[in-house]
């Protein structure tokens, strides 16, 4: 069967778990069409590059799915019905990945890094390499003239 990439942005103001249902929802309609989700990733809320409906942020997930094309027909069917459902992509791929998407990893980096900086501010100490540290070499700035005054 064909591989697809699906990509799903869902209205802001639903529930993390309103989304997971509709995940659940779709993901009945692939499996009762023959196919099936080989993987779910939940990327959360991000904020849109432009507005979509009149909203600023919405809820990302990726769907990797193995199903026939009636499947993805059906699924895409009811996502331009459903109004939570703001835009979506779906794209055959060659093979799927198992590792975690880009998203993903993106956000272990980011979380790893808030953590280092979070360890490395509580050894310095409130303030250290902030304002009002050390200016180094930099020197006098000798005298100051302003342009009325000579």
């Amino acid at each position: 069967m064909p591989l697809y990439e699906h990509v799903l942005l869902a209205r802001q103001d639903v529930t993390s778990q309103q989304v997971e249902q509709m995940i659940d929802t779709y993901k009945g309609v692939i499996e009762q069409n023959g196919g099936r989700l080989e993987k779910i990733e939940m990327w959360g809320v991000k904020s849109l590059a432009y507005r979509i409906k009149k909203n600023r942020k919405a809820h990302f997930a990726l769907l990797n799915i193995d199903a026939p094309p009636a499947a993805i027909a059906e699924m895409e069917r009811q996502m331009q019905i459903s109004e939570d459902v703001l835009r979506f992509m779906t794209v055959r791929v060659e093979e799927l990945d198992q590792e975690p998407s880009a998203m993903m990893q993106k956000r272990d980096r980011d979380d790893r890094k808030d953590r280092e900086r979070g360890r490395r501010r509580d050894d310095e100490g409130f303030g250290g390499g902030g304002f009002g540290g050390d200016r180094g070499d930099r020197g006098d700035r000798g005298e100051r003239s302003f342009g009325g005054e000579g």
